[in-house]
């Protein structure tokens, strides 16, 4: 005999009708988020096979790059393959090497973890704020004051002996971190700050770029980011010598010369064709549209879920304009259980919602890695709930949240 389906709140026939609202048009099944190519994306890819330009260099990639520097407010942007190859080398161009530690939220997507384990050294798993989603400064600022030893000159974890080399805050579905007590932290205990900016292209923290906040930053642009270019991703930073050190890791390390093949270091060949940059530069002359249509879907969902028992829309804080890579809404304690239920419900009516990631310290191969106490951000991934978020779904809301933009 085939088992019922458990029951759910009585919130939940709710939830499904509020996203019919919302997206009354949208074709089953609505995808979490999907791109949008309404610009001059064939003329320019097409434009790269005309010329032959499809490979590692191109006038594409540089203008590529030129723009995402302008738009994130720094002074150099170098493109690569993708979101986790640009954290990987942001990691060592702060000076990342094999056994130090570095500081990641648990509450984040695997790549922040991955791009540490590339660099031979441990991450460390730290908590979150209910307000931002991301890296809670004060609560880490006491745990800090409680494992670090500076005795030597070097930051040490008293516990285990390691350097703590870096700090990665990551802006959880575009909200920005609270950055400015993160960066006192990091000059306090000399722990540089690589930002993970890879969801928050457009997000602004007290009238400052995400990507510009820390010593370098990454960036992605994969295809479920507000600007894609199919996979990739950038360094940023506003010192010439780490963005020098950048484009030659990125290629394979060749000394310049007309013919000769003189390589002075191991090199990743993490180069972004400029095909793909091509796409990206039709890409960006859309974004300032994107972002109306992501915050305007924003605000609807705010007004649409107004006074619904048991669920909370998540919304920027007063310090932050987020780009609303993905809306989210958080569930009451009291049905938390019941997430993939609602999941399993909200899939079934055509709309492809799904949870945040598995906590990087539940992951088999993160499992043994130092943390402090994760008490907030193990409780903010049992009730998260991302909602149909694509730039396209917005557009019907722009007129009516003007001021949203």
């Amino acid at each position: 005999m085939p088992l019922s389906m458990p029951s759910v709140s009585s919130d939940i026939p709710d939830l499904i009708a509020v996203l019919h609202d919302v997206l009354p048009d949208a074709k089953a099944p609505v995808p979490l988020h999907e791109p949008v190519f309404a610009g001059n994306e064939k003329e320019y890819t097409v434009d790269c096979i005309d010329t032959g330009w499809v490979s590692s260099v191109g006038s594409y990639v540089n203008a590529f790059e030129e723009k995402v520097a302008e738009l994130s407010g720094v002074n150099y942007a170098v493109a690569a393959v993708n979101g986790t190859a640009a954290l990987f080398i942001a990691l060592k161009l702060a000076g990342v090497e094999p056994g130090d530690e570095v500081l990641i939220p648990t509450l984040t997507f695997v790549a922040t973890a991955n791009a540490v384990a590339y660099c031979d050294a441990t991450p460390h798993f730290i908590d979150s704020a209910v307000n931002t989603l991301g890296v809670d400064p004060i609560k880490l600022a006491a745990y800090l004051a409680d494992i670090c030893d500076r005795s030597s000159g070097r930051t040490l974890n008293k516990r285990t002996g390691k350097r703590i080399a870096a700090i990665v805050p990551v802006h959880i579905f575009g909200h920005p971190v609270d950055m400015d007590p993160l960066c006192a932290l990091s000059a306090q205990y000399d722990i540089p700050v690589v930002e993970d900016a890879a969801e928050s292209l457009g997000s602004i923290y007290k009238g400052r770029k995400a990507g510009s906040l820390g010593l370098v930053s990454a960036l992605s642009f994969n295809g479920n980011k507000i600007v894609t270019t199919g996979g990739g991703g950038v360094i940023l930073t506003n010192d010439k010598n780490l963005a020098v050190r950048a484009k030659h890791l990125t290629t394979t390390a060749k000394q310049p010369h007309a013919w000769a093949f003189n390589h002075d270091q191991v090199g990743y060949n993490f180069r972004l064709p400029n095909i793909n940059a091509a796409l990206g530069c039709a890409q960006l002359e859309q974004l300032d549209g994107f972002l109306k249509s992501k915050r305007a879907l924003a605000r609807a969902y705010e007004e649409a879920f107004r006074g619904m028992n048991s669920v909370t829309v998540f919304k920027e804080t007063d310090f932050a304009r987020s780009n609303y890579w993905l809306n989210a809404i958080l569930l009451d304690s009291a049905i938390a259980g019941q997430r993939d239920v609602i999941l399993a419900q909200m899939h079934e009516a055509g709309f492809m919602c799904r949870p945040t990631w598995t906590p990087m310290h539940d992951l088999p191969m993160y499992k043994d890695c130092p943390r402090m106490d994760v008490s907030v951000a193990t409780d903010l991934c049992c009730r998260i709930i991302n909602l149909p978020s694509g730039a396209a779904l917005g557009a019907r809301y722009i007129s009516t949240y003007g001021d949203a933009s």
